[in-house]
């Protein structure tokens, strides 16, 4: 199985919205944080996909390092996710606050 990365999304200010210089350094470099800790999650992904399959070939003869590349992947995975729910409930939190 291989994982594709995932595509950083961009926002192209237009022309009735100023850009704002200040504020689009700050979402750029947590974006661009989020960004790398994607890649990094989606780099495990393959990794253990890899050593499995090598184990599955015959080129890699230590079942131990399958067993932590895998596992490396899925915590990563699952903290990943943790993550992102935790994004999602503080979105929505900020949405049900009233002005």
């Amino acid at each position: 199985m291989q994982v594709l990365p995932v595509s950083p999304i961009t926002l192209v200010p237009t022309a009735s919205q100023p850009a704002k210089p200040d504020a689009a350094a700050g979402a750029s470099g947590f974006g661009r944080m989020l960004e790398r800790a994607l890649e990094e999650v989606n780099n495990a992904q393959v990794r253990a996909d890899r050593v499995g399959l090598d184990f599955l070939t015959g080129r890699v003869q230590e079942l131990h390092q399958v067993t932590i590349a895998m596992e490396e992947a899925r915590i990563m995975m699952s903290l990943a996710v943790e993550v992102r729910n935790k994004i999602i409930d503080a979105y929505q939190e900020i949405s049900r606050m009233q002005v």
